[in-house]
């Protein structure tokens, strides 16, 4: 059963930065193998995809975070990274991790709060 390690949410100010980690086991292949998503979800709203790293290192960005989020993966440590800086408030979401085996399968953390007060 895959399962993920989150840390890294809670309260930031506006402008200020935060760094999100997922460490994720259970997952059949090597880690390397996976591409790897963060997304989030305001109450009301669908999930979004924030970025996504590919098993490959290939990024890629929702224009909300291009220049001001990046993502990143350490596969020796089985972890994934999102680094928010110059946060807003409509950054404010539970923020997921997802990865994705090369058949399309995949899988999703609990999610965690991050909160950017107005």
């Amino acid at each position: 059963q895959v399962q993920f390690a989150e840390s890294g949410g809670g309260l930031v100010q506006p402008g200020g930065s935060m760094n999100l980690s997922c460490i994720v086991s259970g997952y059949r292949f090597s880690f390397s193998a996976y591409h790897l998503d963060w997304h989030r979800q305001v109450p009301g709203n669908q999930r979004e995809l924030v970025a996504r790293i590919t098993n490959m290192g290939d990024t890629e960005y929702a224009d909300f975070a291009q220049g001001r989020f990046t993502i990143s993966r350490n596969n020796a440590k089985r972890t994934m990274y999102l680094q928010m800086n110059n946060l807003k408030p409509e950054d404010t979401a539970v923020y997921y991790c997802k990865i994705e085996a090369l058949n399309g399968l995949d899988w999703w953390s609990q999610g965690t709060q991050v909160t950017v007060p107005s």
